[in-house]
């Protein structure tokens, strides 16, 4: 952590240090590691939050902001850390006071004491790939490439699709529609050759 703030920008490196200190002054047993290049900092065995220093600005987050009971820390969930409550922070004086920050890092060592988990993520839901109106036409002229492609699953469609409308020529484009029709046709993947 010594060697991040040292190596931090110069705006940097006092935010760096003061969010770092206040941390160990609210939570003596607070572990840091650096995580993904990042420093984060785990309590009772889980992550709490993480610090970053970036060219323009820096962030602060905690790990389970979306159960805190500040309402500003669950606004816009979704959004990467640095446009959240926090956002950029490229000065001292973009922290909240430190009293603020202090009950809120005590909510977070209470929610990692009481082993409190953050809800699981809904899996994303796999978009179907969109067919062009050109290849669905030259699918309509091909009724076993069809029935293959309209019977296999979205990765399949996905694989084909993003080859034929990768083309950067119209012949290349051609080509491949030739190629995939007559694989489909076969049952076969797009990548069969490699399996």
């Amino acid at each position: 952590m010594d060697a991040y703030i040292a190596n931090a920008a110069p705006f940097a490196q006092p935010i760096l240090a003061h969010v770092r200190h206040l941390l160990w002054k609210t939570c003596p047993n607070v572990v840091e590691e650096i995580k993904w290049g990042i420093p984060h900092f785990d309590y009772h065995g889980e992550m709490m939050c993480m610090l970053a220093a970036y060219t323009k600005h820096c962030s602060f987050s905690f790990w389970k902001q979306s159960i805190m009971s500040d309402a500003r820390l669950q606004e816009n969930p979704d959004k990467p850390a640095s446009k959240r409550f926090l956002g950029k922070l490229t000065s001292l004086a973009d922290l909240p006071p430190d009293q603020e920050l202090v009950v809120l890092i005590k909510e977070a060592m209470a929610l990692n004491e009481q082993g409190v988990k953050l809800p699981p993520r809904k899996p994303a839901t796999p978009q179907a790939p969109v067919v062009p109106p050109w290849f669905s036409e030259r699918l309509a002229a091909h009724p076993e490439a069809r029935a293959v492609f309209e019977s296999r699953s979205p990765s399949f469609r996905k694989e084909y699709l993003v080859w034929i409308l990768d083309a950067r020529t119209e012949a290349t484009r051609e080509k491949r529609m030739e190629e995939a029709l007559a694989w489909m046709a076969e049952g076969k993947s797009r990548f069969w050759k490699y399996g």
